[in-house]
């Protein structure tokens, strides 16, 4: 269970990584990170963001980049948050597959509706 105090600070960062990474995406151009969940651990030394990354055909290579700048994303950040927190936590970023997930889903659902045509009209007229 999540204290108060690791949910804040998890939101803090959140907010100021998403910002971080806002404005150095806008360099590249025709991609787009964003920060979908920070979880802090709890003595609060190590933070996981975990990061959806638009295309996700070039997540793996931009997480890659990510990990590689971690020194300096973390310098960003205890730049933005020196007057909130006195140590800036180490950073361990992943990528969130959850919307990729999601669509396989979506698609074994929309396969089994084209298997099964008429299969929910069914279901709709018993519940009545």
């Amino acid at each position: 269970m999540e204290s108060t105090r690791q949910s804040k600070i998890a939101r803090l960062i959140q907010k100021e990584l998403s910002e971080i990474f806002r404005l150095q995406t806008a360099k590249l151009g025709n991609v787009l990170v964003s920060v979908s969940t920070v979880r802090v651990s709890p003595d609060l030394s190590i933070a996981h963001a975990y990061l959806s990354i638009f295309p996700s055909a070039q997540a793996a290579k931009i997480l890659e980049n990510i990990n590689r700048s971690t020194k300096s994303v973390r310098y960003e950040l205890a730049q933005k948050v020196r007057f909130q927190l006195r140590k800036t936590p180490e950073l361990a970023f992943h990528i969130d597959d959850s919307l990729d997930y999601i669509e396989h889903i979506d698609s074994l659902l929309d396969m089994d509706k084209k298997l099964h045509p008429g299969h929910d009209d069914k279901e709709e007229e018993t519940a009545d």
